[in-house]
């Protein structure tokens, strides 16, 4: 069973399906712990509703990036933690915490990276005019959302949309393949290989490619 660790920074509805898919046994595993930046994040009141223990490190109590990251890890051990999710955790991770943990920190971002990292990019591709956009969860490296690709989906972008409705269309698929990406690792599914990540049992399923606008439209 793995122990995860979540570090959020704001309403937490990704670490919500984190802890809804445990709790169906869709994961084998459990969250050890929440840790936020913000201790007045709404994720640290979802998680003492099902009593997972939980830590506010504000980052502005530290005087460099490197000493907050060593206080994380200091909770994340305490908590025996196996694998790292961040969850809408507004802080860039640097290379020594990732060596604490190779391999064992992923992230969920609202766009087909490579496509749009960083802030803000729903609104960007939304700017940009594509015509499918959606979510990808990935390995962390020492990199602006550059890691190994574990597990992406895609959704319609229209010329009409507003940030919000994008927004609401991917978190929907959000909610979906972080809990899987996730299983997959605890399942010990998962091998990286350069940028590339394999997952054992995996079989193509026919389904058919997302076309927008519609072929016959």
């Amino acid at each position: 069973m793995v122990r995860i660790g979540v570090l959020v920074s704001g309403s937490g509805s990704n670490l919500q399906s984190i802890m809804d898919a445990c709790e169906r046994g869709e994961i084998d595993g459990t969250v050890a712990v929440v840790i936020s930046n913000d201790p007045d994040a709404y994720a640290l009141t979802r998680a003492r509703s099902k009593s997972v223990p939980v830590a506010s490190i504000p980052h502005r109590d530290y005087p460099d990036r490197e000493s907050f990251d060593r206080e994380l890890v200091r909770v994340l051990h305490e908590y025996q933690a196996d694998l790292v999710a961040l969850a809408g955790f507004m802080r860039v991770l640097t290379p020594w915490f990732l060596q604490q943990f190779p391999a064992r920190v992923i992230n969920i971002h609202p766009a087909l990276l490579p496509s749009f990292p960083g802030l803000h990019v729903r609104q960007k591709a939304i700017d940009h005019g594509v015509r499918i956009s959606g979510c990808t969860v990935h390995f962390v490296d020492a990199g602006v959302d550059t890691g190994p690709i574990i597990i992406q989906a895609a959704v319609p972008v229209y010329p009409e949309d507003t940030e919000e409705e994008l927004k609401d269309r991917i978190l929907a698929l959000e909610h979906r393949i972080y809990p899987k990406a996730i299983s997959l690792f605890a399942q010990g599914r998962l091998r990286v290989e350069g940028r590339k990540v394999f997952i054992r049992g995996m079989s193509r399923d026919g389904t058919p490619c997302l076309v927008n606008p519609p072929l016959d439209v």
